[in-house]
């Protein structure tokens, strides 16, 4: 039936929003444990500090989008679809069903009880066993008769409330679109509130030139090897910008480079 199919669902969704909102509880905390880690260590190493923060900070975002699928999937389905399974035209589309279910029970029982008279109309036919046989056909067409009168009432009650549930659901579901449509219009734009953007791309690059690695934070390069290279353009917000000179990668027309300098041959994968 469609009430207990619509039970069904939500049911399922209520565990899952259930077991969402461990997940979200169990996330924040580790998250903010994160966070207070890279924020009040600061004697600890820099590069774990730093990352235990960025990740922290990354998760309760995470946590935060988690939290609001929880809230819209309840607010959007959970709560729709209990309405229209305790709504009233479906309670009496469900109390014509149970009826016709239970007179189906009972013509089963009365189809059973026809039989047995049959047989002992053959074993004695006596009139008053045969009175009893016809007693109980009787009341076999006349319990068929009302069967299908109520098996049509229940069947169109039905159709009537999945047509009306499909109608509800469309228009909600329309209305929901137009909203948000009508949100992202009116919505100011956004203006980033730090100084500078990033813009990272990555590419694939092959080592040109040995290097040696000098601390622990440096890789070890030779030619031949393969690498990762992160480019990020910073654009500045600034009104002036002082444009410097590097001075560590020597003067024009010098030689090939020393080994702490690591020359890459940069290239992107088509």
């Amino acid at each position: 039936m469609i009430a207990d199919f619509q039970k069904d669902i939500v049911r399922a969704a209520k565990g899952l929003v259930s077991i969402g909102n461990k997940h979200i509880e169990v996330g924040t905390k580790f998250s903010e444990d994160c966070y207070r880690y890279g924020s009040e260590n600061n004697a600890s190493d820099e590069a774990l500090r730093k990352a235990a923060s960025l990740y922290g900070g990354a998760l309760r975002n995470i946590e935060k989008e988690y939290e609001d699928f929880n809230r819209i999937l309840s607010s959007q389905t959970i709560d729709p679809l209990r309405a229209m399974a305790i709504g009233g035209p479906l309670e009496d589309a469900r109390g014509l069903a149970q009826r016709y279910s239970r007179m189906r029970h009972e013509a089963e029982i009365l189809s059973t009880e026809i039989a047995r008279r049959k047989a002992r109309v053959r074993e004695a036919p006596i009139a008053e066993h045969t009175t009893k046989l016809q007693q109980s056909e009787a009341r076999m067409i006349e319990h068929k008769a009302s069967m299908a009168v109520l098996g049509k009432e229940a069947a169109a009650a039905l159709a009537a409330v999945e047509s009306q549930q499909q109608r509800v659901t469309l228009q909600r579901l329309v209305g929901a679109m137009s909203s948000e449509k009508q949100r992202r219009e009116s919505a100011p734009p956004i203006i980033s509130s730090h100084k500078r953007a990033e813009k990272a791309q990555y590419f694939l690059a092959e080592v040109m030139h040995n290097f040696n690695g000098t601390t622990e934070k440096e890789l070890s390069l030779i030619v031949g090897d393969y690498v990762v290279v992160r480019q990020v353009s910073v654009l500045l917000t600034l009104s002036a910008v002082e444009v410097m000179q590097p001075s560590a990668r020597g003067s024009p027309g010098a030689g090939a480079p020393d080994n702490t300098t690591p020359m890459v041959s940069c290239f992107t994968s088509g």
